[in-house]
């Protein structure tokens, strides 16, 4: 069949046609993807444009900087650390929290926060401060509490060990390895972590 200038032309997908929010969700997602993918020296407004199918103007419009794009992509795709473990002892939550925050750190939001930590020189990553200490440190500093202070009512804790010190040790640990070491963190080696660093930490003297 050949064509006629009276063919009605194919209509564009809808996907192409996005507004709003859902538009800024794809073009977060393209930044997540290009920063878990080429790193942070990779990425680009077009990169990131091309990937969410949009124009660079639709980026630029929101995200004045690549600085501010790649922070609001970070903060809306870190996972959410929300629900305390509470599996009977102290040793198994920290446990699982680690694990928790290990699977976050290597997920596609981790890789990429892990990307602008390796590869941001130091005036660029002031930037990223805020979303690193609210996204991820914070949240685990928190649980961590929480859980030892299970431990204290339970005996396993001892009262004077719930402090800024402690508390900062599993994430202090987890970035510095990650970043310094590239280590991985197998089980093993968390369960290490807990049974050689944190519950000697903790326990109450004498165990």
């Amino acid at each position: 069949m050949v064509a006629s200038r009276w063919t009605a032309a194919p209509a564009r997908p809808a996907a192409l046609r996005r507004r709003g929010v859902v538009l800024e969700r794809a073009i977060l997602d393209a930044a997540l993807e290009q920063l878990s993918t080429v790193g942070w020296s990779g990425l680009t407004m077009e990169g990131v444009a091309a990937g969410a199918q949009t124009g660079k103007a639709a980026v630029y419009r929101r995200w004045p900087s690549k600085e501010d794009l790649v922070a609001d992509a970070l903060q809306a795709g870190l996972p959410r650390f929300d629900e305390t473990p509470d599996l009977g002892s102290v040793r198994e939550d920290l446990l699982a929290l680690c694990r928790w925050a290990r699977d976050a750190m290597y997920s596609r939001p981790g890789s990429a926060l892990r990307s602008v930590i390796h590869e941001c020189d130091p005036s660029q990553a002031e930037r990223f401060h805020g979303v690193i200490f609210e996204g991820v440190v914070e949240p685990t500093v928190r649980l961590l509490g929480e859980i030892a202070a299970r431990g204290i009512e339970r005996g396993e804790v001892r009262r004077d060990a719930v402090n800024g010190y402690v508390l900062d040790v599993i994430p202090a640990m987890m970035m510095y390895r990650s970043k310094l070491s590239v280590s991985e963190w197998t089980d093993r080696e968390l369960e290490e972590m807990i049974d050689q660093l944190m519950m000697p930490l903790l326990r109450p003297g004498g165990d």
